[in-house]
C-alpha cells in the first residue's frame, strides 16, 4: 500500500523572506544540481512566486559570475 507523500512547504514562505537576494551565494547553490541546473519546483517544494524569484536571482548571479553556469566536473 502506498503512503501519501508529505506536503513540501516553501522554505521562503516559512521564513517570511520577502526578497531572494542574488548576492547570497550559499542560499542559491542549495537550489542547483551537481551539473548546475536549477532544481524544479516540484522537487524543491517552493511556491510559484518564490521559485520565480529564485530562478531570476540565480540567472542574475550567473550573469555577474557569482555562480558558475556549469560545474567544474567534466566527464
Amino acid at each position: 500500500m502506498l503512503r501519501p507523500r508529505k506536503k513540501r512547504i516553501c522554505r521562503f514562505c516559512e521564513a517570511g523572506d520577502v526578497y531572494i537576494d542574488f548576492r547570497d551565494e550559499k542560499k542559491l547553490v542549495r537550489f542547483l544540481t551537481e551539473q548546475g541546473k536549477i532544481v524544479p519546483r516540484r522537487t524543491s517544494g517552493n511556491c510559484r512566486r518564490h521559485q520565480a524569484m529564485l530562478t531570476r536571482a540565480i540567472k542574475r548571479a550567473r550573469h555577474l559570475a557569482i555562480i558558475p553556469f556549469v560545474s567544474d566536473i567534466q566527464r
